[in-house]
């Protein structure tokens, strides 16, 4: 059986909250809770939902860079971490396989250190994890600045001197330093103007190809994710609540949620718009999530059920997976 090259299984992460003199904890915050997808090589796949729901909690656990709470997750066939059995891959292993796992983050500006030049953002990951010389990695360097649209010249110069969408091609040139399998992309269009958007898209579609990419792409606009991904998880306060194909999922929508995002997604037909769905409510608090589905409170078609028990994200169609009550009710059904 073909094994995707990412896969993630039961993923949580919890932040505690402290509080008093002595800073006990009192709670915690649920970041992400039992997440579960996999990622197919050279395809790409989008990571939605309302700020806040654990999209890039879920990015950054991945990548090491927060401990997990429970879960496992395994790349390009090797183990990671399984918290459940306490396997976890040593800290020179782990290391190694960084350099297949590389991250471009949301806001330009703050992901480049202002003290070094471009130059040397690109050829830090180099002078660690390749045995080239500093004319090679001089000439590494050059030919990722043309390929994502920048010259030689901007190798000397430093972070402060590009516009937002020079700085993220920069960003998405580091990223490449390493000839990764898969990048996490975590919003990396959401600080940039609508018109720089469409140019960093079509570079990193452009790459993808080139240098058979997969991304993990996390972002709230679905617009982008529509025409951008291949496949599609919804997540709502730290759960997949509907994954399954891009376009099954845009044309179809399983759950109360993903339907609500859809409709609040602006569709100009002529001069007008169309009607958009409302969420009554407010987002509970991941401190303190209600019963049953954590959706309930906002649902227009709250069953009984849907306050007592949470549901299972089930098949409801080939490849189609949705975590609701009454896709349930209809699948049995039918």
């Amino acid at each position: 059986m073909h094994e995707p090259l990412l896969k993630v299984e039961g993923l949580s992460k919890f932040f505690p909250i402290r509080k008093g003199i002595f800073s006990r904890v009192s709670g915690h915050v649920n970041a992400v809770n039992q997440v579960s997808f996999s990622l197919e090589s050279q395809k790409t796949l989008g990571l939605v939902g309302e700020s806040g729901c654990g999209k890039t909690t879920v990015g950054r656990t991945i990548l090491g860079l927060l401990k997990p709470d429970g879960g496992k997750v395994h790349f390009n066939g090797q183990k990671l971490f399984d918290f459940e059995s306490g396997q976890k891959m040593s800290d020179a292993a782990f290391n190694k396989i960084r350099r297949d796992m590389q991250v471009v983050f949301q806001d330009p500006y703050a992901c480049l250190d202002p003290r070094f030049t471009v130059l040397q953002v690109l050829t830090e990951g180099m002078r660690k994890h390749l045995s080239h010389n500093k004319a090679e990695r001089y000439d590494l360097a050059k030919g990722l600045l043309e390929k994502t649209g920048l010259g030689e010249e901007s190798l000397m110069k430093y972070p402060h001197q590009f516009s937002g969408g020079q700085r993220q091609r920069i960003g998405i040139a580091r990223a490449l330093s390493l000839s990764p399998k898969l990048i996490i992309c975590d919003e990396p269009t959401a600080a940039l103007d609508v018109s720089i958007q469409s140019q960093i898209l079509n570079l990193m579609l452009n790459l993808k190809k080139e240098f058979k990419l997969s991304y993990l792409f996390i972002s709230h606009n679905l617009s982008i994710v529509e025409h951008f991904c291949d496949d599609v998880c919804v997540m709502y306060l730290g759960r997949i609540v509907e994954k399954g194909r891009t376009r099954a999922v845009f044309d179809n929508p399983l759950h109360p949620y993903s339907a609500a995002l859809l409709a609040a997604v602006p569709v100009f037909e002529g001069r007008t718009i169309k009607e958009r769905q409302r969420l009554a409510g407010e987002i509970p608090s991941p401190s303190n999530l209600p019963g049953g589905c954590h959706f309930h409170p906002r649902c227009a078609h709250c069953l009984e059920i849907c306050r007592q028990q949470m549901p299972d994200l089930i098949e409801f169609s080939a490849g189609h997976y949705a975590a609701c009550h009454r896709a349930l009710e209809f699948l049995e059904e039918n």
